[in-house]
């Protein structure tokens, strides 16, 4: 990798090898030309993802993570490809450009796609931007009528018939994120155990299987920034496979937070403050427009955010163990605490309260 920017190219951030780089761009996208210039696009703390702009077009480059790639991590491939296939469904995603998946031009697998403008919720709404309670209940709907639709496609007319093994897929999960742990852990968590065992033997019967996003919260949507009630794009797919939908009504849940939810303090969910406003759904609402618009049985569904917290665990003990080691790009990793026993905790403490038996201790 060649730290040192190419001439014309300006200050180029880490992660991206700017000669070779620019030249795959100019010999595979459309209009793009010398020079052009690179931007570390602040928010990830998984892959990275950057702006690339030529003149006055821009585009949108996303890569693997600099260190601590875990197996079946951070594939660019997949995330590719689902994006190819969602490509003028009516599930909003930006449109994949082109993907190199030689690892001589930048060191690893990395893919191109259109810029996608829009308002993207961090750790709070922007001033004046869903402002009312309308249109707060507005983005709600529309955050649960795009997870419908995505989990209505049919995986094998948009050519993702073999992208994942539906059958067996949370117990799968379970043990997937158990070996997650075992790479990424710093430091011993017996709670990280108990919510193993708790899993395992509440696992629910697992009905007709879909497209799953395994990232989908507020934070990974762009909302028209005219309109907060339309979503334009549905961002990193990273964890994209076929399986149960309803794992990820449970992830989007442990995002959003309500009126009357006790200050987290500093959270690894960010986004949880910002729908904790009147206008937007309360969980229990969430849960109820998704189930009624999907026609799911969602009974089941204090297993799933537990499932949520866990896999929140393992993923914040891998962006943990990354800071450790330098590997972190941007913003917000300043003073970095581990936040895997809090996730932990908030897990056992859903299955604690739970109306099912098997995940109670």
């Amino acid at each position: 990798m060649n730290p040192h920017p190419a001439p014309g190219l300006g200050e180029v951030p880490r992660g991206i090898d700017a000669e070779r780089v620019a030249r795959f761009v100019r010999e595979h996208v459309p209009g793009a030309e010398a020079p052009l210039r690179f931007e570390l696009i602040a928010g990830g703390r998984s892959n990275l993802t950057y702006r690339v702009r030529s003149g006055q077009l821009s585009w949108v480059l996303r890569r693997p993570p600099l260190g601590h790639v875990l197996p079946t991590a951070h594939d660019m491939i997949r995330e590719y490809r689902v994006l190819s296939a969602l490509t003028d469904t009516e599930v909003p995603v930006p449109r994949p450009i082109a993907l190199c998946e030689d690892t001589e031009v930048n060191g690893a697998p990395f893919y191109l796609m259109e810029y996608t403008p829009g308002v993207v919720i961090e750790n709070e709404l922007p001033d004046g931007y869903a402002a009312s309670p309308e249109e707060r209940r507005a983005m709600s709907l529309a955050l649960v009528d795009t997870l419908v639709r995505l989990h209505s496609v049919d995986p094998a007319a948009v050519g993702l018939d073999g992208f994942g093994r539906p059958h067996g897929y949370l117990e799968r999960q379970i043990h997937r994120w158990s070996q997650q742990w075992a790479r990424s852990a710093t430091g011993e968590l017996p709670a990280i155990d108990e919510l193993i065992r708790r899993l395992q033997r509440a696992l629910p019967e697992q009905g007709d299987s879909g497209l799953v996003h395994g990232d989908y919260r507020l934070g990974n949507l762009a909302l028209d920034p005219g309109d907060p009630g339309r979503i334009v794009a549905i961002f990193d797919w990273e964890m994209a496979t076929l399986g149960d939908p309803l794992a990820d009504l449970g992830y989007t849940l442990i995002y959003w937070g309500q009126v009357g939810d006790p200050d987290p303090g500093p959270s690894s969910f960010p986004q949880a403050s910002a729908t904790a406003q009147p206008g937007f759904l309360t969980r229990s609402e969430l849960i109820e427009e998704y189930a009624r618009r999907s026609r799911r049985d969602v009974g089941a569904i204090d297993f799933y955010r537990v499932l949520a917290l866990y896999k929140g665990a393992v993923i914040a003990e891998g962006i943990y163990a990354r800071f450790l080691q330098g590997k972190t790009l941007g913003p917000g990793f300043e003073g970095m605490t581990r936040h895997a026993g809090r996730l932990a905790d908030a897990a056992l403490a859903v299955a604690d309260a739970s109306p099912l038996r098997a995940l109670r201790g």
